[in-house]
């Protein structure tokens, strides 16, 4: 049986740029869907900010979105066997956190 990791022809190369290695923080995901695509918007909402912005859109075809579904899976049960689980404690609904921070005033 081969080894197909090994195999040249099955590597991809993948280039990763400064400015997108840094990476974009999110704390909410807003996912829609067609008949023939997903789309993804990664969000960051701040406290005391009435407007949050979409820091990044991805749009994926229906088997990709669920093959990042079983990778996203995959990879929080390795965390989560290594590290323990993962509570969540955001109440449902929106909006979906809850800095309990005060109200600024002047």
């Amino acid at each position: 049986m081969q080894d197909n990791n090994n195999n040249p022809q099955n590597q991809i190369n993948i280039e990763l740029s400064e400015d997108i290695a840094d990476g974009i923080y999110s704390n909410l995901a807003i996912i829609s869907h067609s008949h023939s695509e997903f789309v993804l918007d990664f969000v960051r909402l701040m406290p005391n900010v009435p407007k949050a912005k979409v820091k990044a859109r991805i749009v994926l075809t229906p088997q990709h979105a669920k093959r990042l579904l079983k990778a996203l899976h995959d990879n929080l049960n390795k965390y989560e066997n290594q590290f323990g689980a993962v509570i969540d404690n955001e109440p449902q609904g929106f909006p979906p956190m809850a800095f309990n921070t005060p109200t600024a005033q002047a």
